[in-house]
């Protein structure tokens, strides 16, 4: 399969340049004429226009194509196309509960049995990051390190890419060559901010894909062209014909369809940030289609040009029917070994850790060992909980070092005296006591001081539909129940 990117300047035109001698005299003329470049000596210029303008008007104004059109259709062989989006920071699932679909892992699997059927293009509409921090960063280098391993032809920039800005988007793009792609995105200065089209081949077809972000989700300093007239700019810059084109369209749903609604001119529309999968729906000429939320779904398509040149698609869940593929496993351990080189602080990750966002910044977290003194029985029945070894669930699968992880497996991720990095606050591994009942020094030091939260409602914050599908209150408590009055009347649990 190759990849490159086509640009023509001269479409169309008809350029004419005197290349002087030493002598000042023209002794040569270089023709340019309807794309089309010829050295003709000046004497016979007139002749040379002539003839070679015939030779044009017989083969056509258009450079023809290579192998991808020399064969007709009908002996041309399907293509498959992986189509992902929003993966949102989710290059494994967290595994907190069973049946969670998505990740980099099995994407690869799928990606690879698809290979093996016949030939497939990878692409990807964008929104990889979760935010714009140091740590989202790293993280949205290894799932382009990983995008890559699966062959990725070309990753729009959405509007989490963006996010970064002009610099750090080209850096990254140098550094870990990533296809980074797009359209109507450019700089400050209005220069396109990588590569606005790529031309991807393979099994002797030629596909143009374009990217393109809706303009409300600009970052900074960043321009964002209209996305359907900087599609129809580029393609009216293609001078070799192609046989598919798809649009990686980065836009809300409404937008979505309206721009397939205006762009017959190409075969797919094929979106992200839909809140939900959009099925494969056909709009005049151009088929529409989204996978999201974090790469859960992705869209599978085939074009099949010996039946019309007829494209067909179907959304697929990237299940725990896939095994985990082995170059993305190696993937996700470099990237482990990357934070634990970091050991960001939570001040560095951009994560906000909702369970304390009510706490008095002046409270301070005794750890477990002061609620020792008083609740003796407590803090032993604590002990036989999976909340008193959460972050050993996390060390057996080296997740541990990522961040957001620890949001969930700590005590006061990121506030005040809270946890902070493995190296700086190591007492405060685990779900503990104060987790629930929020910084407790006070307490600790005066037992007449309440406990700064109310114990139960700070369950949902971690124990939501996405990680704990199958909460439910009183079932729960019954597993850590604890305090001098034990009730399974949530009315009447202690705080």
């Amino acid at each position: 399969m190759q990849n490159r990117f086509y640009n023509s300047k001269f479409k169309g035109s008809q350029f004419i340049k005197e290349l002087s001698g030493s002598n000042g005299a023209s002794s040569f003329v270089w023709l340019e004429v309807l794309g089309f470049r010829a050295v003709v000596v000046h004497a016979v210029l007139l002749a040379a226009m002539v003839l070679f303008i015939g030779v044009v008007g017989l083969t056509g104004c258009k450079k023809e194509s290579t192998s991808t059109t020399d064969k007709p259709d009908s002996d041309k062989t399907p293509i498959s196309f992986l189509v992902s989006a929003d993966t949102n920071g989710w290059i494994v699932p967290c595994g907190c509960s069973t049946k969670q679909s998505g990740g980099l892992l099995r994407r690869g699997t799928m990606v690879s049995q698809m290979k093996a059927r016949q030939p497939t293009i990878v692409l990807d509409v964008g929104g990889a990051a979760a935010g714009k921090s140091d740590y989202h960063r790293t993280k949205l280098e290894a799932i382009l390190k990983g995008e890559i391993a699966m062959g990725v032809a070309a990753h729009n920039i959405g509007a989490s890419e963006a996010a970064f800005g002009a610099e750090v988007i080209r850096e990254i793009a140098s550094q870990l060559s990533a296809p980074l792609l797009s359209s109507n995105v450019c700089d400050a200065d209005g220069k396109l901010l990588v590569e606005p089209v790529k031309i991807v081949e393979a099994n002797g077809l030629s596909i143009a894909v374009f990217g393109v972000l809706d303009p409300s989700l600009r970052s900074g300093n960043l321009q964002i062209k209209e996305p359907r007239q900087s599609v129809l700019d580029l393609l009216d810059q293609l001078d070799e014909p192609v046989d598919g084109k798809i649009v990686l369209a980065y836009l809300p749903r409404e937008d979505l369809f309206e721009l397939a609604k205006q762009l017959p001119e190409v075969d797919a529309v094929i979106g992200g940030p839909t809140g939900q999968t959009v099925a494969p729906t056909q709009i005049g000429a151009t088929l529409v289609a989204s996978s999201t939320n974090k790469g859960k779904f992705v869209v599978q398509m085939e074009f099949d040009p010996s039946a019309g040149k007829k494209w067909s698609a179907n959304i697929a869940e990237v299940d725990d029917t896939f095994a985990d593929e082995t170059q993305q496993v190696a993937n996700l351990d470099e990237y482990h070994n990357v934070l634990a080189q970091a050991d960001f602080h939570a001040s560095q990750t951009g994560l906000t850790n909702t369970t304390m966002i009510s706490a008095d910044p002046q409270q301070r977290y005794a750890g477990n060992d002061s609620c020792q003194k008083c609740h003796v029985d407590d803090c032993s029945h604590y002990a036989t909980t999976k909340h008193a070894i959460a972050w050993k669930t996390l060390a057996l699968k080296k997740s541990h070092v990522d961040p957001y992880c620890q949001q969930c497996h700590t005590t006061g991720y990121g506030i005040g005296s809270g946890f902070a990095s493995i190296a700086k606050t190591p007492q405060l591994f685990n779900v503990g006591c104060e987790s629930c009942h929020g910084p407790s020094a006070s307490h600790a030091d005066d037992a007449k001081v309440r406990t700064a939260f109310v114990a139960k409602d700070q369950c949902m914050q971690c124990h939501d539909r996405e990680n704990s599908p199958a909460f439910e209150y009183a079932g729960y408590w019954a597993k850590i129940i604890h305090g001098a009055k034990v009730a399974l009347n949530e009315s009447e649990v202690k705080q």
